[in-house]
């Protein structure tokens, strides 16, 4: 007689990172690149006072979408020189996320004399990304 196999109920799935589930940072999820880091004590001055546009770009170590658009953003900042792009993490910066209304990631906001002028929710192509940013700037 075969002892039936014990198959795991399918309705009971959660999907989500380890380094998310642990609250640890996941190992090599960092965002290495060319784009500068702002902090809550850094925005005011970094993006705020700025002269020229900056676009933020909000996330996580966590978020794979967010790894998906930062070498969308670094080749945006390579081409563009009349923008300036930077970074902010959200599990580091919480007070600066709420501050703007961050609540899914990643999302980046433009801002132009020192105020928010546009907000992009989600990872969009190189393409679909200029072109929103373009109607704002």
């Amino acid at each position: 007689m075969e002892t039936p196999s014990k198959a795991l109920p399918t309705d009971r799935y959660i999907l989500y990172s380890i380094g998310q589930s642990l609250g640890n940072p996941i190992e090599g999820a960092e965002m290495a690149g060319k784009l500068a880091d702002v902090t809550d004590n850094t925005f005011q001055a970094e993006v705020i006072e700025s002269e020229t546009p900056v676009l933020v770009d909000f996330w996580a170590p966590w978020c794979g979408p967010c790894r998906v658009v930062a070498p969308v953003l670094e080749q945006i900042a390579e081409e563009h020189t009349d923008l300036r792009i930077v970074k902010l993490n959200i599990d580091e910066n919480k007070q600066t996320a709420a501050a703007f209304d961050v609540l899914s990631i990643p999302t980046m906001i433009l801002f132009s004399g020192g105020q928010p002028v546009k907000k992009v929710i989600g990872a969009y192509p190189k393409k679909k990304l200029e072109a929103e940013l373009a109607l704002a700037v």
